[in-house]
């Protein structure tokens, strides 16, 4: 946990005066006791009436000033916990953003989630109490058995035997349960994975009547973690009666023993007094350090996820950029230069498994547009996903105008890459803020322009607002067909040079899905295109079509040289064409 003290670096006086007006609250609450002693010896005892007044209103005093400091040290508190948990949790949030797509597969939504919010308000919560009780139940213990010492040296003796065996309780409970709060946050994460998959999947769930099948694996999973949450709640709710039972235990030793002293004379009655006082503080100081053990429990766990999560180095970054790629207009003059080029590129998204492509090679060429086909699973979308480097090759070179994508800085790379993905989602807001999300600094006749390349114009002209009309979250406001074309709107309005449409299709007729085609042979001259489908009719009309199986390129050419040479591509045609359809 002291890794994260940099974070409350900008709170230095937060973190030094906080707890040192509790010490003043602490030190004035340590006198009241001795206060009490000497208002009944010297006042109550000899019936001094103006003794009592005068040291009432003195402890009165002193009350309200230890109230004072405590509300200066609960303000810092406030401050400093509140600034480290914003400063930790935009850390978190910009370095989860640098990680590649296998690096976020490698935690899972849900855990990433349930890191930058649970554990995060647990750290914060343990800042809080450092600053306001750490100081303060040490010192109180520390100081109420001085001052018992001071009032009876042989009294105090028996706090000191009970020390070891309090000790012994807090090791075996922090022992115990310190392994168990890691098996809960665990646990946590796979009941967060199991309600997100219930909530994005809500309509496949009610169309297939899985509701039952999907609430008993809710309940399964809840019923998990309450018994752990029960296991650990056991184990934590020994220490506060363990630790009463020894303190009083030790009350009851004291009060026996303090009789015989003030039976002998030895020890007077406000003294007594006085010294439960200071038992009793130690009690309540005590029953505070339980409570923080736990919390710190907790907190060094959360703060063990925390760190993970930092200490994973982006698998993609920019530390090997060192070149800068080739203008628009040198590429156009050197043709020559392929505007993709993969180079014997083999990827599996898992090291020891299948791997996803195997040995690709292939060249494109500026202003070309590439159709890609193939069966499900045969590494259409990968393909596609290593050119903007959201995974790096394995083996082999994929370059960009000549360049190899990894000697890009990503932010230059993916500025030359407009893509629409596989699946079409949107943000809340406007219409027109969606499609500025290519070009945040398009004009209003550039998204217009975007929208009508990509056939959006139609149905946002029908809209009340237009361009203006809002968007909820992910889009479900609209039709599937809808945001396909407002995602293809987004891609194009920054005028990338090269396009990468993923079966982005798929939800529209095939009237709009030829007009979107033609809009974009069109407007697309100096544009390279990869247009991702698993329609023939979609591809057929491109300049040459890459056929893709089990990894493998096994087929480029045009339509008529594929329909002549690849078994897989006329495999394809006859499954989607009719007899006639094929011989024309």
């Amino acid at each position: 946990m002291l890794k994260f003290a940099v974070f409350l670096k900008p709170y230095k006086k937060e973190t030094i005066l906080g707890p040192l007006f509790k010490l003043i609250e602490a030190i004035l609450e340590l006198l009241l006791p001795t206060m009490v002693a000497l208002m009944i010896n010297h006042g109550v005892g000899k019936g001094d009436t103006h003794y009592v007044w005068q040291m009432g209103l003195l402890m009165l005093l002193m009350t309200i000033l230890g109230f004072g400091s405590s509300l200066v040290c609960q303000f810092y508190a406030a401050r400093a916990s509140q600034g480290f948990g914003t400063t930790l949790r935009n850390t978190m949030f910009k370095h989860i953003s640098s990680f590649s797509y296998a690096d976020l597969d490698k935690f899972g939504t849900p855990s990433l989630i349930n890191r930058i919010t649970n554990d995060v308000n647990q750290l914060q919560t343990a800042v809080a109490m450092l600053i306001r009780l750490v100081i303060r139940a040490p010192f109180i213990c520390i100081g109420a058995i001085i001052m018992s010492m001071i009032l009876d040296f042989r009294l105090a003796l028996v706090l000191l035997a009970a020390t070891p065996i309090l000790a012994l309780i807090l090791y075996v409970v922090i022992t115990k349960a310190s392994p168990l709060y890691r098996l809960y946050q665990k646990k946590l994460d796979k009941i967060a994975l199991v309600l997100s998959e219930n909530l994005t999947g809500v309509r496949v769930i009610r169309a297939f009547a899985k509701r039952g099948a999907e609430r008993v694996k809710f309940n399964a999973a809840s019923d998990d973690l309450t018994q752990t949450a029960i296991r650990v709640g056991r184990i934590s709710a020994l220490l506060s009666p363990a630790t009463l039972l020894v303190v009083n235990g030790a009350i009851i030793a004291i009060l026996w023993i303090g009789g015989i002293h003030i039976q002998y004379g030895s020890l007077t009655q406000g003294e007594i007094i006085a010294f439960i006082n200071y038992i009793t503080q130690i009690l309540l100081a005590l029953i505070v350090v339980t409570n923080l053990i736990i919390l710190f429990t907790k907190a060094a766990t959360s703060a063990a996820r925390i760190q993970e999560v930092l200490d994973t180095q982006a698998s993609i970054s920019d530390t090997a950029a060192t070149s800068t790629s080739i203008d628009r207009e040198e590429a156009s003059e050197h043709c020559a230069v392929p505007a993709i080029s993969f180079d014997h590129v083999s990827f599996g998204y898992n090291k020891t498994g299948q791997l996803a492509l195997s040995d690709v090679v292939v060249n494109i060429y500026p202003g070309e547009t590439v159709g890609i086909i193939g069966g499900t699973g045969s590494g259409k979308s990968t393909f596609v996903n290593l050119i903007p480097r959201f995974y790096d090759a394995v083996e082999g070179r994929v370059q960009v105008d000549g360049i190899d994508v990894r000697q890009y800085k990503l932010e230059q790379l993916r500025q030359k890459i407009g893509i629409v993905p596989q699946k079409a989602l949107l943000f809340t807001g406007t219409i027109a803020d969606n499609i500025r999300w290519g070009h945040e600094h398009a004009t209003d006749e550039e998204v217009a322009q975007a929208a009508a390349i990509a056939q959006a114009d139609e149905f946002i002209s029908n809209l009340p607002e237009k361009f203006d009309a809002p968007i909820t979250r992910g889009g479900l406001n609209l039709s599937g067909g809808q945001k396909q074309r407002l995602t293809i709107a987004r891609a194009i309005v920054g005028n990338p040079q090269i396009l990468i449409l993923d079966d982005s299709s798929s939800a529209l007729d095939f009237a709009t899905d030829a007009a979107l085609r033609k809009s974009l042979r069109e407007n697309s001259t100096s544009m390279t295109v990869l247009l991702v489908s698993q329609r023939v009719s979609s591809v057929q009309h491109t300049d040459k079509i890459i056929v893709f199986d089990e990894g493998r390129i096994v087929g480029i050419g045009t339509h008529e040289q594929l329909m002549s040479s690849s078994d897989v591509y006329q495999e394809i045609n006859h499954s989607q064409l009719s007899t006639q359809e094929v011989d024309q």
